[in-house]
């Protein structure tokens, strides 16, 4: 008689377990883990599981889900300055995407904790040196040196103070003032074109006015500016997500290093040790779909990851590349629909567009950017289904990695404010603009799947429970 094992955190050891580094020091690396076991949580279950809850309404259409921040964090950027302009970025894109369409906005940030990359290749040519791939600051160093580019498990143990620090200052933001529309001073607005400054302070002004007749009315939470901000990162370094993974008295398991995990293009084998990581906790997972992912595969993860068919629980991720949509999106919309499978669509529309430049200088087009999104947008509509939400990568400074848009580098501007460590993010101006053209788009999906604001007191997306149909 076969026995079902119950799942342990650990039991992704008993796997193939793909991009994981190579730690010289098994002793070394265990010691560390126990450090980080021995740490306090870094997020909390009742958020884990409110999250959860706001994207099964994404599912069905009543909110949306913003996504977004950068390709990988660096522990150099873990300051004032760096963190309030990711925010500020991430909260003036999600209220023009709510202004526009009338629903409240899911703010996920990729940050404090993507400090681990996948990459294409175990070693690259620095000078004619040959170093072991950059991995992520949890891994080793960007610095060109054999010996700092050696896997270092005591870089995990800084990975989460630097998630802790981060995370820490995210709190205060949200909840201490810096999301109060009615004092937006310290939203500079600087490095905008001129259009796109002039329209984000319409939408601005727009949203204090309306705060400040409420605050005259006396609405319910009407003088409380606090906004929900989760995060997520890549659930990539198994050693570490397994340390910061803990029990509930229920016997449920969740991992309390951020809200949400997902699961790259490069781990997803059926067999594979990140699924068999994933498959038991109760955090909200993403899924990249890239265009080598089959359809057939991708039902079968996501009944892997959902045999509950729990609604809120996964996240699908497209990231096809603008030419490749209309030929792929309708196999995997089809295949889950044929799983009856609960599940949020999302648009990653920047990996799949990726290219080199002659000079060997990674960038994106902002035009592929928006063509990816809007293939993907016409797909769901043509099929009667919806996007519930998109993933970007992107950064509040001003720099020149992605190619385009109105105020945009072109080729010979790429160098100039090139910061990424892995690959090129939108800059600030980039990002807004990106948000005032997919607003334009949602505008556009069928009525029924958005709500009407005629059934909605959600006048600012503040705090969801203003809104009286859907209430968080």
């Amino acid at each position: 008689m076969n026995v079902i094992k119950a799942w342990k955190p650990s039991n992704w050891k008993l796997k193939r377990a793909d991009q994981q580094p190579n730690y010289k020091d098994p002793e070394k690396l265990a010691n560390c883990m126990k450090q980080i076991r021995s740490f306090p949580p870094l997020v909390f279950v009742g958020e884990i599981e409110a999250l959860k809850k706001q994207l099964g309404q994404a599912a069905v259409g009543e909110k949306f889900i913003l996504q977004a921040g950068d390709c990988a964090e660096s522990f150099q950027d873990c300051k004032q300055k760096t963190i309030e302009s990711k925010i500020k970025t991430l909260l003036q894109m999600s209220l023009i995407l709510s202004r526009e369409t009338h629903q409240p906005v899911i703010k996920i940030g990729r940050i404090a904790g993507q400090y681990g990359k996948p990459r294409s290749e175990e070693f690259e040519y620095v000078n004619g040196v040959k170093l072991p791939v950059y991995r992520g600051d949890n891994v080793n160093s960007f610095t060109p040196d054999p010996k700092l580019r050696e896997a270092d498990p005591q870089r995990l143990v800084s990975g989460y103070q630097h998630s802790a620090l981060s995370l820490n200052y995210i709190r205060a933001l949200s909840k201490g003032g810096f999301a109060d529309l009615s004092q937006t001073k310290p939203w500079e607005l600087e490095n905008l074109s001129s259009a796109t400054r002039e329209k984000l302070a319409h939408v601005l002004k727009t949203f204090g006015d309306s705060l400040s007749y409420m605050n005259a009315f006396d609405f319910p939470h009407s003088r409380q500016p606090q906004v929900d901000i989760y995060t997520s990162h890549e659930g990539l370094i198994l050693p570490y997500e397994e340390a910061l993974t803990k029990q509930l008295p229920s016997g449920k398991y969740y991992n309390l290093g951020a809200h949400m995990l997902w699961l790259g293009v490069r781990t997803n084998s059926l067999d594979g040790a990140h699924l068999e990581y994933l498959k038991g906790i109760e955090n909200p997972i993403g899924i990249k779909v890239g265009p080598h992912c089959k359809a057939e595969n991708l039902a079968q993860i996501v009944r892997i990851l959902n045999p509950k068919r729990e609604q809120g629980k996964i996240v699908l991720i497209t990231r096809f590349g603008q030419s490749n949509v209309k030929r792929l999106l309708p196999k995997f919309v089809k295949a889950i629909r044929l799983a009856d499978a609960p599940v949020c669509w999302s648009c990653d529309p920047m990996h799949g567009n990726t290219y080199k430049t002659d000079s060997g200088i990674k960038t994106r087009e902002f035009k592929s950017i928006v063509s990816e999104l809007t293939e993907t947008l016409n797909c769901h509509k043509s099929m009667g289904g919806h996007l519930s939400g998109v993933h970007f990568e992107l950064t509040g400074e001003n720099v020149s990695e992605c190619l385009g848009g109105s105020n945009g580098p072109n080729m010979e501007d790429l160098s100039k404010h090139y910061k990424s460590l892995c690959d090129p993010r939108l800059n600030y101006n980039q990002s807004l603009e990106l948000a005032f053209t997919l607003s334009a788009m949602l505008e556009n999906q069928s009525p029924s799947q958005l709500l009407s604001a005629s059934t909605s007191l959600q006048i600012s997306p503040l705090r969801s429970s203003m809104r009286r149909s859907s209430p968080s």
